[in-house]
């Protein structure tokens, strides 16, 4: 992979009682990669500023451990977008463990969204990405 790489410390309430990286971390260390993309474009994942507003609910989630992460460990998430469709994108990670001399790839993983618009009803649709 050869995408944005963003960076963050594990934290004490990101690990298990035994100072390893809970599993449900890495999707929130992937969420802030994704997060920081946006932003490093001039974007936000809320979409407020499109008419109409739109949203990019999550439909798919996974990770694959192959290494754990410990509490104060620095990750470099390398991010990138795997698959874009007229409705969807589907996101690709990579997660190292800052210094390794080896760069062994300790997790991957990937989230898949879906753009929506929120109709008068207040019930979500499916809606094309926009062009931006």
């Amino acid at each position: 992979m050869s995408g944005f790489i963003y960076t963050r410390r594990v934290e004490f309430a990101d690990t298990d009682m035994a100072g390893i990286m809970h599993f449900s971390s890495i999707f929130r260390f992937m969420e802030s990669a994704e997060h920081a993309f946006f932003r490093s474009l001039g974007y936000s994942v809320t979409l407020n500023d499109i008419d109409p507003r739109l949203g990019l609910p999550r439909v798919r989630a996974e990770a694959d451990f192959r290494r754990p992460f410990r509490f104060e460990d620095e990750i470099e998430i390398e991010f990138t977008v795997r698959e874009k469709r007229r409705k969807s994108l589907t996101y690709g990670f990579e997660l190292r463990k800052v210094g390794d001399p080896e760069r062994f790839v300790a997790a991957v993983g990937s989230i898949t969204v879906v753009c929506v618009r929120r109709n008068e009803d207040g019930k979500m649709a499916s809606h094309e990405l926009p062009p931006e």
